[in-house]
């Protein structure tokens, strides 16, 4: 299903060009993916766009509190992923509500572990509608995408 969400964020929501869910379904389907696979990144593109609809979601970055993980994200999340996640939030590309909305959605996802590369994805889709809230959170949502596709390790200057 993962990688139905990244055809779909790069073909369709990142363009700004999405046809209605039939058409698209149709167009996936041709493209080689399983009608499993499809419906499922339906849904969680959904709960994507309703939990984006929080109030604080792309507010200001806050003082970021501590997390303590649970024992299945600590399975299923990749260690190098958490730090990614906790890196974005100390340097205030992420708040703690995006934090955790970028946890839950990686949680939702049907594969056993998450590794730094489908994290980074999960990241740039969750903050993609931030980029549409002003020129701060263009850059966050830059920033990401640069992480993503230069591979490399983030630094804080």
């Amino acid at each position: 299903m993962f990688e139905v969400l990244v055809y779909m964020f790069e073909n369709y929501i990142d363009t700004h060009f999405r046809p209605d869910d039939n058409t698209m379904s149709k167009e996936l389907f041709a493209a080689g993916f399983d009608e499993e696979d499809i419906n499922g990144a339906f849904d969680w593109f959904n709960q994507l766009e309703q939990m984006a609809d929080q109030p604080d979601v792309y507010g200001k970055a806050c003082h970021a509190n501590t997390r303590i993980f649970t024992e299945l994200e600590l399975n299923k999340i990749s260690g190098e992923s958490i730090g990614f996640i906790l890196f974005l939030v100390q340097a205030n590309i992420l708040n703690t509500t995006q934090r955790e909305l970028v946890l839950e959605l990686a949680m939702n996802l049907p594969q056993l572990k998450i590794n730094i590369e489908e994290m980074r994805w999960i990241v740039l889709m969750t903050t993609w509608g931030a980029s549409k809230s002003g020129t701060d959170k263009t850059k966050e949502y830059l920033f990401i995408e640069d992480v993503l596709i230069n591979k490399q390790k983030p630094t804080l200057h």
